[in-house]
């Protein structure tokens, strides 16, 4: 049922309770695992620090190398096949036009549970990602 299944991690909490589901799903359909890390765009360029953006973009991109890599890890140690890769651009569409392009299976990605204000003011990649993803999306509310 699924070859290919795409885990966006932030290296959230969050992100690592979807990551065990679908490590789960993976060792059940003997799939390969994909971990994405996006470099948000939304958040350089503003204010004081514009100047530094170039680094700050670096040490985020440098934050989710690790991440990616410490997800991988993970899963290699189930003897699960996984792929890792870090991009930037707007979380959202990144992890739809990875999902495409990669012919992703299923995207797992773990949510907040926000509801009401602050998921209005916050935004919710997972439901952004729900409505323009061409693959199924299971999102996975974090523990409270």
């Amino acid at each position: 049922m699924y070859d290919r299944i795409l885990v966006p991690t932030d290296g959230s909490d969050c992100a690592a309770v979807a990551i065990e589901h679908a490590l789960e799903l993976a060792r059940r359909y003997e799939a390969e695992v994909h971990v994405l890390f996006v470099v948000d765009v939304r958040m350089g360029g503003q204010g004081n620090w514009a100047v530094d953006a170039d680094n700050v973009f670096e040490a985020i991109r440098e934050h989710g190398e690790s991440v990616v890599e410490g997800v991988a890890e993970k899963v290699r140690e189930a003897d699960v096949p996984v792929t890792t890769t870090v991009v930037t651009g707007t979380p959202a569409t990144e992890i739809c036009d990875y999902a495409d392009e990669e012919r992703c299976d299923l995207v797992v990605m773990g949510t907040h549970g926000r509801s009401g204000l602050s998921r209005y003011l916050l935004g919710s990649v997972a439901e952004r990602v729900v409505r323009q993803s061409d693959a199924p999306v299971m999102t996975v509310r974090a523990e409270s």
